[in-house]
């Protein structure tokens, strides 16, 4: 199977989800140090400054919004039922949780709720052109 623009970009959605993490742990060790034996016994967070903590809930917010899209653009490709429409919303979809990730490190009210509803449109779109794609009788 030849890699599709929706599975590209899943992928990198992918990767992105799984690299959200490093901001935080960045931020834990600048301002606490490395861990220390007690903090493998004791797992309570450690105190962080406000971005770290926006760090640690973008990453958070990327995995609880990853299955959905993830599970739709599967769907797409196993159906057959990619198209310009299901690339645009995939590609779309990474970008706005590119910036929403940003966004929230730096704190910017607003925009970060109108990045994340504008994600979940991408994952809507998806799940109507799937819709869309189905058979009359399979609907």
């Amino acid at each position: 199977m030849a890699p599709t623009t929706e599975l590209t970009y899943l992928a990198l959605t992918a990767i992105l989800t799984a690299a959200l993490w490093i901001p935080y742990i960045v931020c834990q060790v600048m301002t606490n140090g490395f861990l220390a034996g007690e903090n493998y016994k004791d797992p309570q967070p450690r105190p962080v400054p406000l971005w770290g903590k926006r760090a640690d809930r973008a990453h958070i917010n990327a995995v609880e919004v990853f299955a959905p899209f993830a599970a739709l653009v599967i769907v797409a490709v196993l159906m057959r039922a990619t198209s310009e429409m299901t690339a645009l919303w995939a590609m779309l979809f990474f970008w706005f949780r590119v910036a929403h990730a940003v966004i929230y490190w730096l704190g910017i009210p607003y925009l970060r709720t109108l990045l994340f509803t504008a994600g979940f449109v991408c994952t809507a779109g998806l799940f109507v052109e799937i819709i869309m794609a189905m058979p009359a009788g399979a609907k």
